[in-house]
């Protein structure tokens, strides 16, 4: 478990949404330091001393080293930075797949690599890493980046349990944030989102289910296929 008082935070894709949200509760919940990690800084507005803006383009291993570097107090990486443009995998804009990938996959892996060091010198700590209900149910290029994502956390928690860090990931369905503004259906208020994931890394578990339509997803995963994709059914 990791107790969130004392902390020092890094949140990445934290001018807003989700991101702001894991800023503010992160400071609720007695952070010393947060890090508000983006690609202008001079974006994070913030009355608070403890916020301090920290340039992080995830896209970037110069600038992931940079940072990692500068902020060398870490105990606490939230992996929240992501985009969403949800090509298809066999006839979409492969430029824009590649352009996903690098944000939501490659993104959160290298700023892991990075930050694992500096959290075990801490002492150890948690990652979180913002992942989806599309996780597991797949529909198109985004879903693709969050099921190799979930894979990676999964491998990232067993390596580094050992050194003392928890790594506990997120899934959620739509969340009521600017990036799921044209999305249909129910969508979780980022307050929700946040809560629940801090509540998880403080009982010492390692994984959130945020919502009902994730919930429904993972009590079918060990189900035929055909459960979570219907069109496949036998005519």
């Amino acid at each position: 478990m990791t107790d969130l008082n004392g902390q020092v935070a890094l949140v990445t894709g934290a001018n807003r949404g989700l991101g702001a949200e894991f800023v503010s509760q992160l400071l609720e919940r007695g952070a010393s330091k947060v890090y508000a990690a983006v690609r202008r800084p001079e974006s994070i507005v913030s009355d608070d001393p403890r916020v301090v803006p920290l340039a992080l383009d995830v896209t970037d291993a110069d600038s992931i080293e940079a940072a990692a570097a500068a902020a060398g107090d870490v105990t606490v990486l939230v992996n929240n930075a992501g985009i969403g443009v949800n090509q298809s995998l066999v006839s979409g804009d492969l430029a824009e797949i590649h352009r996903e990938f690098d944000t939501n996959f490659w993104g959160p892996v290298l700023v892991t690599r990075a930050f694992a060091p500096v959290l075990e010198r801490n002492g150890g700590g948690a990652i979180v890493n913002m992942l989806s209900a599309l996780s597991w149910l797949a529909l198109g290029s985004y879903s693709a980046t969050k099921a190799a994502l979930w894979s990676a956390t999964n491998s990232a928690r067993v390596e580094l349990a050992p050194k003392g860090i928890q790594v506990v990931g997120v899934h959620v369905g739509w969340v009521d944030t600017e990036m799921a503004a044209n999305a249909t259906g129910v969508k979780v208020p980022p307050a929700q989102v946040v809560t629940e994931t801090f509540d998880v890394v403080e009982a010492g578990d390692v994984e959130a289910i945020v919502g009902e339509t994730a919930q429904a997803v993972k009590a079918v995963l060990n189900q035929d296929v055909r459960v979570l994709y219907p069109q496949l059914a036998r005519s």
